[in-house]
């Protein structure tokens, strides 16, 4: 049995990748909400109130807002079996001084989630390393980090990535259209684009594979001057920066 504390979108996408393979308890403050939720899922779950909420012995994924964690915590009882925590940037001190809970694992899943293609970071009580994985890998690719420090560098890479690879597909698709594509194609070629990037990702460094694009002299390599005469490179270098400092902050 796994406990969803939370039902906004993060929550539903976890509990999408789990419901073939796990029995679901979806807990939340408005039961009208829960109905919306189970009707979106498509599936019959188990519906629970959080007031008064019992979590003990039980596997729980924390899905609510980080500012929240002081009441929410307040409003279940018992101590859990092990706490998964997909807050960003909310330590693991922090979850054990607000929960009561055996083991405590933090995890930052990304949007992906929702098509199950989600990279989903982890770090936390060893013991529940296999077992994280397990459960994570139900929504797409996991990676163990052995610190909480790499997992707030890697909230600011593939949790907040997402946002930045959609302002490159918007700006790429808006350059097409500028130059006389039509929107629809242009979002198509984007898509098509993107989709068979990444298994050239999985065989090739991305400097390797900017060579392999690059001929003397050619039209890739006018473009690629522009991106950095603009200073591209060092735009999304210092968007990882920041997205990790504040990370650190929350």
């Amino acid at each position: 049995m796994i406990v969803i504390v939370g039902n906004g979108n993060m929550a539903f996408s976890i509990a999408n990748g789990l419901k073939d393979a796990h029995k679901l308890v979806v807990v939340g403050r408005s039961m009208a909400k829960l109905d919306e939720f189970e009707a979106n899922l498509g599936i019959s779950i188990q519906k629970e109130l959080i007031d008064g909420f019992d979590v003990s012995d039980k596997s729980v994924i924390l899905c609510v807002k980080p500012a929240n964690i002081a009441e929410v915590s307040t409003k279940l009882n018992g101590r859990s079996r092990v706490l998964y925590s997909v807050l960003a940037g909310v330590s693991i001190e922090r979850l054990k001084q607000n929960f009561k809970s055996e083991s405590v694992v933090r995890a930052m899943p990304n949007l992906a989630a929702s098509v199950h293609r989600s990279m989903t970071t982890l770090c936390g009580d060893e013991e529940y390393k296999d077992e994280a994985k397990a459960l994570f890998g139900s929504i797409g690719e996991t990676l163990w980090l052995n610190t909480q420090n790499e997992l707030d560098i890697a909230t600011a890479l593939a949790g907040s990535g997402p946002a930045f690879l959609a302002l490159v597909a918007e700006a790429l698709s808006d350059g097409a259209v500028r130059e006389g594509l039509i929107r629809r194609d242009a979002l198509a070629l984007t898509r098509g684009l993107f989709s068979g990037f990444a298994p050239l990702l999985e065989e090739t460094k991305p400097s390797d594979l900017k060579d392999s694009v690059m001929s003397p002299a050619g039209t890739t390599a006018a473009g690629y001057a522009t991106l950095e005469q603009a200073g591209v490179r060092s735009a999304f270098m210092e968007a990882i920066s920041k997205a990790y400092k504040r990370a650190k902050e929350l």
